[in-house]
């Protein structure tokens, strides 16, 4: 499958609960895996995203009904930063379908997502060598080097 033979289609994963298991099972192997916790634990957090509360929220891209990635706003995602709340969170895309613009798709929806919700500064914590990516979609870095991550934001 192509990305450009269908169009590529982001969604609330309340509306497409199908990938709940997609979404934790890449969650859970990119970054919590290693860390201790169950492919369970990874799914109910997901699954706290599908309720009535604009956040947290989880949303999908998809394209023909096929899974392509994913991303999260979350109360906090960095320990070291506690005060900072909401965070663009987990930002995957499958690789084979990487550098076609489902990245950045995913994050303008939930940055847009995370706005709606009367959010006026949402922050992300990526490694140093992934900061370009968000600066070009328009966030800052507001700090460097904690716990070894860039601290970006992006307000209103």
């Amino acid at each position: 499958m192509k990305p450009d033979e269908h169009p590529l289609q982001i969604a609330a994963i309340s509306d497409q609960p199908h990938f709940l298991r997609a979404v934790a099972d890449r969650v859970w192997n990119a970054w919590w895996r290693e860390e201790g916790f169950s492919l369970g634990q990874i799914e109910e957090r997901v699954r706290e995203s599908m309720g009535q509360d604009a956040l947290p929220a989880t949303l999908v891209a998809s394209s023909a009904g096929a899974f392509l990635g994913t991303v999260s706003i979350v109360k906090n995602d960095m320990a070291e930063r506690p005060a900072l709340s909401p965070w663009l969170a987990a930002l995957w895309v499958d690789p084979q379908h990487r550098r076609r613009g489902v990245g950045a798709a995913l994050v303008e929806a939930a940055t847009s997502t995370a706005f709606t919700a009367g959010v006026d500064t949402l922050h992300l914590c990526t490694t140093p060598d992934n900061a370009p990516f968000y600066g070009k979609l328009g966030w800052q870095q507001v700090e460097a080097n904690v716990a070894g991550l860039s601290i970006l934001s992006r307000s209103r």
